[in-house]
């Protein structure tokens, strides 16, 4: 056999090893899926199915977004609490009297401006995006809780806002669809993009990426806009589907955010991101949390299993998929 030849099976052998990560989510939502419809009859039943892809839509909808964030090497902690801002927001300026598409308007701006001052400090001021979106958590929590002086605010029902949260388009929950197209449009931008390609391109190497001529800091900031918009895209869920807003909202709301994104093999050191994996994240958490309940099973556990599962995913890739895939991945 020639030097350069390559051995039988090598295809299929780097194929496994460069989708290990979304292999492995794939197994595990599978195994879920299996055990919790064992667990219990009403599982896999339409309604419950249809409840669960309508809860799931919030921390599916950030955890596209995070995606982008996690890949370029950074971190988002603030999105709970900017669910919660915008949630109390929209209640606050529905009660005032403001038409619904004027306050979703508004809360969209809001999100985009948070984001870009989290983005502004991170990436051109150089300190790490850990520190600053975790004073924007205690900061945005805070402004939430002084605005509502810790109470719910109740919306009027019987306006158009409630079909964010509780309509639907046929059979499909209109959160689930807003879920979907979000996820259909973040798989195409990273893949298929320029802008995509540079997003990996600055969480491999950011002074490489500098270097070719990419803008990386730029790069780097506006990742947080997008995350800033989809926490408050789910806080106008959240707020359409319980109908009132509250600064106790989306309470470790991040934690899940992440947890489903590493889970589904994006990587905490950047470079490498999926979509797919993220999507299938999304779901395994949403079904742990949904079948344990069913169950009977305390809820607290899903606190339980969300740390594990952090744990466990963060060890995988830096040391079995990082091990499979060879000295020329980065750590």
């Amino acid at each position: 056999m020639s030097a350069t030849a390559r051995p039988a099976g090598s295809r299929r052998a780097d194929f496994l090893i460069r989708h290990a990560p979304v292999l492995s989510i794939a197994g595990f939502a599978v195994i879920c899926l299996v055990f919790f419809s064992w667990g219990s009859p009403y599982f896999l039943s339409g309604g419950n199915l249809l409840n669960l892809f309508r809860q799931s839509a919030p921390l599916l909808v950030v955890a596209i977004a995070m995606t982008f964030v996690i890949t370029t090497g950074g971190i988002d902690l603030s999105v709970g609490s900017t669910v919660a801002l915008v949630n109390a927001l929209a209640a606050i300026a529905l009660q005032a009297g403001m038409t619904w598409p004027v306050v979703v308007i508004a809360m969209l701006a809001a999100g985009a401006l948070v984001g870009a001052v989290q983005g502004w400090f991170s990436a051109f001021q150089g300190i790490p995006s850990f520190i600053v979106t975790l004073a924007f958590l205690t900061g945005l929590r805070g402004f939430a809780l002084l605005l509502t002086r810790g109470y719910s605010i109740p919306i009027a029902p019987g306006s158009w806002f409630d079909v964010l949260g509780r309509g639907s388009l046929g059979p499909l929950p209109v959160p689930a669809l807003l879920a979907l197209l979000t996820a259909l449009a973040g798989f195409a931008v990273l893949n298929s993009t320029t802008y995509g390609r540079h997003v990996t391109a600055v969480g491999a190497n950011l002074e490489a990426a500098r270097r070719a001529g990419i803008s990386a800091r730029r790069i780097a900031g506006s990742v947080f806009v997008l995350t800033g918009i989809a926490a408050a895209v789910a806080g106008l869920i959240t707020a359409a589907r319980l109908g009132s807003g509250s600064s106790n909202a989306a309470v470790g709301f991040e934690l899940q955010v992440i947890a489903a994104v590493v889970l589904g093999g994006t990587s905490l050191f950047g470079g490498t991101g999926t979509i797919i994996g993220t999507v299938l994240g999304t779901l395994t958490i949403a079904m742990i949390g949904n079948g344990l309940i069913l169950m009977h099973i305390s809820p607290f556990f899903t606190e339980i299993a969300t740390g594990a599962i952090i744990l466990g995913a963060v060890w995988l890739n830096a040391r079995v998929f990082a091990r499979l895939a060879g000295p020329g991945r980065r750590r």
